[in-house]
């Protein structure tokens, strides 16, 4: 469990979208525990450990410490672990990873290219741009749309399954929706605004049914505006995915900056033990 000033000083140190409280327990239904300075989220037999420091830079010693005590506390059956570094005592019995870097974009040093630029005033002339904080149906469609089309890896879908069940609860997210003329919904952007630092892109979609040249880009600039009005400079733009989101990110100015390994682990108790061990040998 966490208090409210614990929540509030996590959000004051947060620097990966996973920081943010609220935005995590939504999505995983987890509960949320911070310990010396590491936070995870626990439920039935399972934990999710982000490798993130709040305060201090990374340390393969004391992340390894932190593993060792929410093994002894949680004895989850299955640990997921979210860091710059897989740890040693992971690296070897990792039954699924992923390798990926997180993006962010610095508002005060963007500049938008004449030609991106003549894009964006073309598609606004046939869309009309709306703040939200709801989701609909024609959402809904989007995404079902998305997800037929797009090999996305396994937690990115059940980010997009999230979203309906996300935004209503959420207080501090907001839904960009680009509608065309006729009142159908082309494409729409999620943005978290919980972090004290930066906005949060937290995933975009769509259509190509009511297909409109540049609605994205039209709705980057507006969660670019979103964000200034917020008294924020930074986004963090989120992963890379693949090269075509990597792609669309970088030409907007988006840079990497940290990187970002995934390792699913599965204990069990006899290996519970065992990690435990091998880990007080490390130390």
């Amino acid at each position: 469990m966490i208090t409210a000033e614990d929540e509030e000083y996590i959000l004051a140190g947060a620097y990966v979208p996973e920081h943010i409280v609220s935005l995590m327990v939504l999505i995983s239904k987890g509960e949320p525990y911070l310990i010396k300075g590491y936070l995870s989220f626990v439920k039935d037999n399972w934990l999710i450990l982000l490798g993130y420091p709040l305060e201090e830079s990374f340390s393969l010693t004391h992340c390894e410490n932190i593993i060792k005590q929410v093994l002894k506390t949680f004895r989850p059956e299955y640990l997921w672990f979210i860091g710059p570094e897989i740890p040693p005592s992971l690296l070897h019995s990792c039954t699924e990873r992923e390798v990926d870097q997180y993006y962010k974009l610095d508002i005060e040093q963007t500049k938008i290219k004449p030609s991106l630029q003549r894009m964006i005033e073309k598609a606004s002339k046939e869309l009309i741009v709306e703040r939200s904080h709801s989701f609909s149906k024609e959402h809904d469609d989007l995404i079902e749309e998305l997800l037929k089309r797009e090999k996305l890896r396994p937690r990115v879908r059940e980010l997009y399954r999230a979203m309906p069940e996300y935004v209503p609860h959420s207080q501090s997210s907001c839904v960009l929706n680009a509608w065309d003329k006729k009142g159908r919904l082309c494409a729409f952007y999620v943005v978290e605004l919980a972090a004290k630092e930066f906005a949060t892109y937290v995933l975009g979609c769509y259509s190509k049914r009511n297909y409109v040249p540049h609605a994205s880009d039209l709705l980057f600039l507006e969660m670019i505006k979103l964000t200034r009005e917020h008294g924020k400079s930074l986004i963090n733009l989120g992963l890379g995915v693949n090269e075509g989101i990597r792609r669309f990110k970088e030409k907007w100015g988006g840079i990497p900056f940290l990187n970002y390994e995934f390792c699913e682990y599965y204990t069990g108790y006899t290996r519970t033990l065992s990690l435990i061990k091998e880990i007080e040998g490390r130390l």
